[in-house]
């Protein structure tokens, strides 16, 4: 699809394909053991100007959108899932001070984002607070010129790494989402700690952890756009932006295994002729390419209607983070077959994609929630049609 693609965005695209290769792919596999973070990444990404891409420029961003957002997410999960993601968290973490914050919470925190020199997570989900965000009961209450947060939040990435987080948190807690605020906090608050790393089975180059809360004091100046009760629409507004970055991940994911399983293909032999010339495979081989272009379609197609100024932006952002993590977990399953034995072992790079896979199917809104958001939706859209149109079809006309 570059023949799509402005200059500018094949340019970045290009630059994210050299951190790559470059930084990335030698380090894969060692990060995915020990679970390190990949600060000599961060610093490629700096001297390759790639940080803050979606950060307006008055805030010492690139003011690119979504669309350049997900062609770099894509590049850097070819060669790591993990590492994708831990670079698409920044903007998960700051879409939210973007989109609700004041103009000096923007002023203080988004250029030191946008350079790189901060990382930024995002606190939503608690434990028993997952698909149903607005069921969340950490409380932020209000005492004087501060707020008190108690409570925890659950699945943070970059959680022991990021700077900055953005918190949402009940500040009326009798309103249910009506009373949901968001929070911008600081590394070192106190009251505020960073807790334990998950163990996961995936993306394990990026630490997930819990935050907790006890008797956290932040100042009123913390409040997310100084407004309470803003925290739901925040959050929502923010995860339909985020979602294409996710789905790109997906792609990216898609095409590093695809990538492996023609390489391995070609070159491994059986009955005397590569595995690549049986029909089987070559089936095999086409569905998966065929799927990736779909996907990589459909979530450049989202992409572009955010960066449009779009208001109805769900659906299609929905769409395009089932389709295409759908997509990742069946071409990384695919190509582990592709590999026969070999892509059982760690040996081999192949079974990480299928790990890394996985998780883009559940977090920030898991494929079943997704399938609502479009299902409501397309009804949603089907009684306004019925509406304008004023037909009932209530049997087959006659011949």
């Amino acid at each position: 699809m570059s023949d799509q693609l402005s200059k500018e965005s094949l340019e970045y695209q290009a630059r994210a394909r050299e951190v790559a290769e470059r930084y990335i792919r030698p380090l894969a596999a060692a990060h995915d053991r020990s679970g390190e973070y990949a600060w000599a990444v961060v610093d490629a990404l700096k001297e390759y100007e790639l940080t803050g891409l979606w950060i307006p420029k008055e805030y010492g961003g690139h003011g690119r959108g979504v669309l350049d957002l997900c062609l770099v997410v894509e590049q850097l999960s070819r060669a790591c899932g993990g590492i994708g993601v831990a670079y698409a968290v920044n903007a998960l973490g700051s879409f939210p001070i973007i989109l609700g914050g004041t103009e000096e919470q923007k002023q203080h925190y988004l250029p030191p984002i946008a350079k790189g020199e901060k990382l930024v997570a995002f606190g939503l989900s608690e434990k028993a607070s997952g698909s149903d965000a607005g069921s969340l009961i950490t409380t932020a209450i209000q005492d004087g010129d501060h707020y008190v947060l108690n409570g925890e939040k659950k699945w943070n990435t970059n959680g022991e790494v990021a700077t900055y987080y953005t918190v949402y948190a009940l500040t009326d807690p009798d309103k249910g989402i009506r009373g949901i605020s968001a929070f911008i906090l600081e590394r070192n608050t106190p009251g505020f700690t960073v807790g334990k790393r998950e163990d996961t089975m995936g993306i394990r180059a990026v630490p997930v952890n819990e935050l907790h809360f006890d008797n956290c004091r932040v100042p009123a100046s913390a409040l997310l756009g100084g407004k309470t009760g803003t925290g739901f629409k925040n959050a929502m507004m923010t995860l339909d932006r985020a979602r294409p970055g996710v789905a790109a991940q997906g792609v990216g994911l898609a095409q590093g295994a695809f990538e492996w399983a023609m390489r391995y293909a070609s070159e491994r032999k059986q009955f005397g002729q590569s595995v690549s010339s049986f029909q089987a495979n070559q089936f095999c081989l086409a569905d998966m390419a065929t799927q990736i272009e779909a996907a990589r379609a459909l979530v450049y197609s989202s992409a572009r209607l955010i960066d449009s100024g779009a208001k109805n932006i769900s659906k299609l952002a929905a769409m395009g983070k089932v389709f295409a993590t759908d997509t990742a977990m069946k071409v990384a399953t695919d190509a582990v077959q592709m590999f026969g034995g070999y892509g059982f072992c760690r040996d081999y790079p192949i079974e990480k994609y299928m790990r890394d896979a996985k998780i883009t199917q559940i977090y920030e809104g898991t494929n079943q929630v997704q399938r609502m958001v479009i299902g409501r939706a397309l009804t949603n859209e089907y009684k306004n049609l019925d509406k304008e149109l004023d037909v009932k079809i209530e049997h087959f006309p006659e011949a």
